[in-house]
């Protein structure tokens, strides 16, 4: 394999193409980066995936709004990303906290290498690293389930990446951030990504506050209106996550190539190339998967006297790759089946969950991401072993397996420290927009009565069309097509059902 090329800071877009052949730097290492961008558009399903899920969790009524929100949250981010997101997060030059503005729009970011290996330009670790923002704050707008109105749940996803995806992203992987130096071991997202929306999106559902029931609703809100929904949403996730686990942070190995300080012992990765520690990644993602799905449905039998369900194994392959995204690249085969099995079957047993903390979090987001992110990152650190993290012929990285046991206290530091910082700003955040004038976050009781979809939306709806045919939505206030009356019952839906009591 050729050497890796070396960043020049004096040219730091990579030079000029019109002079050079920018891409003669990465002759015969084509393949690096190759490999990255198609896992980039693997990582991508896993934005329509949520909104899959979230659509067949939700009751129908506000379903498509979930579905929506997906491709919205999508595009917001990758704005948010493009102005100056990647800069706060992955700038050379950041602090310990957070990145500067030395990126700004994409400024000088195109064929250099990149601060995440020196494989890799900086255009394609900038479009990989997008699409991490994205999953995670589609993650933590599951919050507003079912009460929260769409527009200001992008404003808040814009300004959620900003305050706190990037600073936490910076943290964790930028060579100058302070969890990176400690070193904390996060291969793929397991602070970043799981417990900053796990506890972000607990803060969203704790500002908005429990849904409203009306009439008997109370006895189904918490049941799933579709499945298959569900399932599929979950197949996307699943296959997805192999982009998401198998190639990630950045790696030691690369670090003096790239213009950051190097040390053999920091944080590893899969250091964004195609190394047998990547492939090992990929075997332990579907692994965990594998034994989450095993371990919440032996719960779920012990709990129901033998019976299954479907959306429980699909919570418990969440959790299973919820579980491993920290460990991926730390540990062998059979530990990434413990951690995925042990990480499912405490999510599962936290069935009460909402009950206990008094909050209405109807996606589990918390739960499964929260819980579930902690655990994994818990797990990491007891079971990280040198062996796998060497598959990538630099990184050394161990757990208390290997008698490091303090790398157990430095998880810690990093579960405590984004848990803390994550759950507080986004409540600073939620409760200045709240009280913003006009911004509205939660819909009104009639929209949330009438469901987001007939409120939010003009031409569109899932299901029965002869609800909303005699229904005109104003911001959540139903009207008759006739403008008379706004009763939760209109005239055409009375006479069919007289109508039918007469045939009876």
């Amino acid at each position: 394999m050729s050497s890796a090329p070396v960043y020049n800071a004096s040219e730091p877009n990579g030079g000029n193409p019109l002079e050079v052949d920018i891409n003669a730097q990465y002759a015969g290492n084509e393949f690096h980066y190759v490999y990255i961008v198609i896992l980039g558009f693997i990582v991508w399903l896993i934005i329509p995936g949520i909104g899959l899920l979230y659509g067949g969790m939700a009751r129908r009524k506000s379903a498509l709004a979930l579905l929506f929100q997906s491709l919205l949250v999508g595009a917001v981010t990758t704005f948010q990303w493009m102005f100056w997101g990647f800069s706060l997060a992955y700038s050379r030059t950041a602090g310990p906290f957070i990145g500067d503005m030395a990126n700004f729009v994409l400024r000088g970011v195109s064929a250099a290498p990149s601060t995440g290996s020196a494989y890799i330009p900086d255009i394609v670790f900038c479009l990989y690293q997008l699409l991490f923002c994205a999953c995670t704050v589609q993650i933590v707008v599951g919050g507003s389930f079912e009460r929260g109105r769409i527009i200001p749940s992008l404003i808040f996803g814009f300004w959620w990446a900003t305050i706190v995806y990037c600073p936490i992203a910076c943290w964790t992987w930028n060579s100058n951030g302070w969890l990176y130096n400690l070193p904390s071991l996060d291969f793929a997202g397991g602070g970043p990504v799981h417990i900053a929306s796990g506890w972000a999106a607990l803060a969203y559902a704790l500002v908005l506050g429990k849904r409203t029931h009306h009439g008997h609703e109370h006895k189904h809100h918490g049941m799933k209106h579709n499945t298959t929904l569900v399932f599929l949403g979950t197949v996307l996730i699943w296959f997805g996550w192999f982009g998401f686990n198998v190639s990630k942070s950045l790696g030691p190995q690369d670090s003096h190539n790239s213009g950051l300080a190097t040390n053999s012992t920091k944080q590893g990765g899969s250091a964004l190339n195609a190394t047998i520690r990547a492939m090992m990644a990929a075997f332990n993602t579907n692994t965990a998967a594998s034994f989450g799905v095993i371990g919440w449905v032996m719960v779920d039998m012990i709990r129901h006297n033998g019976k299954f369900s479907v959306v429980g194994a699909c919570e418990g392959a969440i959790a299973g790759l919820v579980g491993i995204t920290p460990a991926a690249g730390y540990v062998t085969v059979w530990i990434a089946a413990v951690i995925g099995f042990l990480t499912s079957v405490v999510c599962a047993s936290l069935q009460d969950l909402n009950d206990w903390l008094h909050i209405d979090e109807g996606l589990e987001v918390f739960k499964l991401h929260g819980i579930g992110g902690m655990v994994g990152a818990f797990l990491t650190g007891i079971f990280a072993t040198k062996y796998v993290s060497a598959l990538d012929g630099a990184t050394i990285a161990s757990g208390a397996i290997d008698g490091v046991g303090i790398q157990v206290g430095r998880q810690f530091a990093e579960i405590t420290s984004i848990s803390a910082y994550s759950f507080t700003v986004s409540c600073l955040l939620l409760l200045i927009l709240k009280y913003i004038p006009g911004m509205h976050l939660r819909a009104s009781e009639e929209a949330e009565i009438q469901g987001l979809d007939l409120d939010e939306f003009f031409d569109e709806q899932i299901g029965d069309w002869s609800m909303s045919l005699s229904v005109q939505p104003t911001r959540g206030i139903p009207q008759s097509l006739s403008g008379e009356g706004s009763g939760s019952m209109t005239p055409p839906v009375k006479e069919e059902q007289q109508a039918q009591e007469k045939s009876v």
